[in-house]
């Protein structure tokens, strides 16, 4: 039981002191009267007895009430118990009264007397002891309990009669109580509910975020929070006063929450009493804050008006705005703040007369300060390069960073297109100039593409000619500038019309592997056959790899590509002889995938083929990237018994570092070192390098051979291992290189094959 229905069940016994006082009397009274009237002297014991028993009930009820205000949970537990002794004690000295007069006397105003005032006592007590009904049951037993076997030893019809009677009515005032007590307990636990609800009301509505306002119909305060109050800095005794709504607005005017205006736009919207929104700003500057109202009408008349102040959602609004809009580094407009803006300029502009340019910047040799000098440099640097970029151009100009290196300024209102030009070199010249960062010096230079308006071209159209033109000027060199022409989109879509054509051929393996054999000079008997791609267009005709491999390295499909040459190379090549061997180039973004090795794996497991029976010829720009990595790639592609081959050796770095720190078992001698063979020095060149090849143990190719003669100078010393070119074959299709094998491997004995180089090539090739 709670503290709050337990405190109500002990008021209920001590409430009633009217009540007791007058019973006390009129006990006292009657007691005195029967006596009198009978003469009795024993019935005069019962009056002080009456008398003192009352005052004791009386002066606890007293006691408790003086005291309650101070009573801890204890002791006002104690309290129930003194009313019960005392109850009881009055109780008992009026049955004892009432019976002994019954008995005692037959008088019948004597037994009218004693009969009406003990009844009248039990009948109160029910009205007052419903608190505790097992107080009150032993209360009526002990003063009516007595009256009803008195009255039944009287003998008599009537009094056994009257007996029954006063037994059913004790029967009907217990329970009576207990109707009492129970509707009691129902009024006090909904009470206590409701002072618990309205207690967490209370609690909620004071620790909501929001603050909030009731107003009645009549335009009355009803509800105010303290967030309400504290938001609007008003006196706390305005709800007691009974304000209305005029009164609440113009103290929050006077407050200096809210301006006058304001007030009258809030007061207006209060006696409207329709659903809307409104914002106001505070007229204090310093807090400056921004005030979200929502008024909503109740539908038996009034107004809810809810405050929220949105002063850190409006900022935070503004701020990712800012964010979505400009460059955080830079501070400058981004890509889709300047195509918006563009986009307005150009449709605001109605003289087909006004010329204007945009001019895409590109900086150059900017990510080698980001790799040496780290990231931090790198963006100080790109500040520095946007503050140049603003001091260059005029008001109307505008300027943006596109992400990365990128710029674009948007040159307005020029003569000519040499405006356009001068500002171009203006800006190569300026960005090419040294820049201080970090204590470092730091050079870089710049590009850029520049694409002029014309009636009718969007934004999109010109962002897209300027790229264009910087794509074009990148390619002449770096560090000048280039005009958008028409042709650039002609390349630009042949270009896009390839690439789609290449997604189709892949996905419809429209491709085609030839092989060009690889004669070992010794033996006279092909030893290697390379696989190369050749693509048949519908269309384009046969496309040369030069062609295909760079678009297909740009769209990323050159490790698809490579993954399809690798398998079926694998699978032709078991259909040759056991001793022929198949080269596959490996580009460097193909080498450096991820997973190459599983690659290879998988294209012998699926083919068959012996792993010694493949090579992977790789370029020198594959040993530059992440030397660590591709050293163990190729440890690992070695291990499992793939045979490496340095291809075009001699066109790039040529590092003969390469030569001793990576596992390579074959060098492949560019054909350009046939250039002028018959001298003696680009023969020297040749044969040194065969020679460093050959005392490593690697196997030494030279490609390119068309002639006899260049035949037997690079085979004089007899370093170099095998020949690879048009004297023995070009590339062939699958069949025609079966033939070719069989030749060799098979039908014709190896001195014929090997000596028809020596007799002539005016009937072609050999195989």
């Amino acid at each position: 039981m709670s503290p709050t229905i337990s405190a109500a069940l002990i008021d209920s016994l001590f409430d009633a002191f009217g009540a007791v006082f007058t019973g006390i009397i009129f006990s006292a009274i009657a007691a005195t009267l029967t006596a009198l009237k009978m003469g009795n002297g024993p019935i005069w014991v019962f009056v002080p007895l009456l008398i003192v028993a009352g005052t004791l009930r009386a002066l606890d009820l007293r006691r408790y009430h003086a005291s309650k205000s101070t009573l801890t949970a204890e002791a006002a537990a104690q309290w129930p118990q003194r009313y019960q002794m005392r109850a009881m004690i009055q109780a008992a000295v009026i049955g004892l009264w009432c019976s002994v007069t019954l008995l005692s006397s037959d008088d019948a105003v004597v037994h009218m007397i004693c009969l009406s005032v003990t009844t009248g006592i039990v009948a109160g007590a029910a009205a007052r002891a419903y608190g505790r009904v097992s107080i009150f049951r032993l209360q009526a037993l002990l003063m009516f309990g007595p009256v009803v076997i008195a009255l039944a030893l009287r003998g008599t019809p009537y009094y056994i009669a009257m007996s029954v009677i006063c037994a059913a009515f004790l029967a009907a005032v217990v329970q009576l109580s207990a109707n009492l007590h129970r509707i009691f307990m129902r009024a006090v636990v909904a009470r206590e509910r409701e002072a618990a609800l309205a207690g967490q009301f209370d609690t909620a509505l004071n620790n909501m975020p929001h603050g909030l306002c009731m107003f009645r119909a009549d335009g009355q305060l009803a509800v105010m929070n303290r967030r309400f109050n504290e938001m609007m800095i008003l006196p706390g005794d305005l709800v007691q006063h009974g304000a209305d709504a005029p009164d609440i607005v113009s103290a929050c005017v006077s407050a200096g929450s809210i301006s006058a205006d304001s007030g009258r736009m809030i007061l207006s919207e209060i006696e409207n009493s329709q659903a809307r929104d409104i914002i106001t700003t505070d007229p204090d500057v310093v807090r400056a804050r921004s005030l979200s109202w929502t008024f909503q009408p109740m539908t038996d008349g009034g107004t809810v008006v809810l405050l929220e102040d949105i002063t850190e959602r409006r900022m935070a609004e503004a701020r990712i705005s800012h964010l979505a809009r400009y460059d955080e580094l830079t501070e400058l407009p981004n890509r889709l703040n300047f195509r918006d803006e563009i986009g307005r300029l150009l449709a605001a502009s109605d003289d087909a007369e006004r010329l204007s340019a945009l001019l895409f910047v590109d900086l150059d040799q900017f990510k080698q300060v980001n790799d040496t000098l780290g990231h931090p440099c790198g963006d100080a640097l790109l500040c520095a390069v946007a503050e140049r970029l603003r001091a260059m151009l005029r008001p109307e100009d505008f300027v943006a960073r596109f992400g990365g290196d990128e710029f674009v300024v948007f040159q307005q209102d020029i003569e000519s297109q040499e405006d356009a030009a001068g500002l171009a070199r203006r800006i190569v010249d300026r960005l090419s100039e040294r820049y201080q960062v970090d204590n470092h010096l730091v050079e870089i230079g710049a590009s850029v593409g520049i694409a002029m308006t014309s009636a009718g071209v969007s934004a999109d159209t010109l962002l897209k000619n300027a790229d264009m033109a910087l794509y074009r000027a990148k390619a002449d060199g770096r560090g000048t500038f280039c005009f958008f022409r028409d042709e650039m989109a002609q390349t630009v879509e042949s270009r896009r019309i390839l690439e789609l054509d290449l997604r189709r051929a892949l996905a419809n393996e429209e491709f085609e592997l030839f092989y060009q054999p690889l004669l070992n000079l010794k033996s006279g008997k092909i030893s290697t056959c390379e696989a190369l791609l050749r693509w048949n267009h519908p269309t384009r005709g046969t496309v040369s790899p030069i062609d295909i491999i760079p678009v297909a390295e740009d769209m990323g499909l050159i490790v698809d590509l490579g993954r399809w040459i690798l398998r079926k190379a694998c699978m032709e090549c078991m259909k040759w002889p056991e001793a022929v061997s198949v080269a596959v180039n490996f580009s460097p973004q193909q080498f450096h995938q991820r997973d190459v090795l599983s690659e290879v794996r998988y294209a012998l497991e699926v083919s068959g083929l012996p792993a010694h029976r493949l090579e992977i010829e790789i370029t020198e720009s594959s040993l530059l990237r992440n030397t660590q990595l591709t050293h163990d790639v190729l440890s690992q592609l070695h291990a499992i018994g793939v045979r490496i081959s340095l291809d075009d050796f001699g066109t790039g770095y040529s590092s003969l570092s390469y030569l001793h720190n990576f596992p390579l078992q074959k060098v492949k001698i560019d054909r350009s070192f046939l250039e002028g063979i018959d001298t003696d020095r680009p023969l020297t060149l040749l044969r040194g390098v065969a020679r460093l090849s050959a005392d490593l143990g690697m196997s030494v190719v030279v490609e390119g051979i068309e002639t006899n003669e260049q035949l037997e100078l690079i085979n004089a010393e007899g370093t170099v291992t095998e020949a690879q070119g048009y004297l023995f074959s070009r590339p062939v299709p699958s069949v025609r290189v079966r033939q070719l094998l069989n030749a060799s491997h098979g039908c014709r004995s190896d001195e014929e094959i090997f000596a028809v180089p020596s007799r002539s090539i005016a009937s072609g090739t050999i195989f």
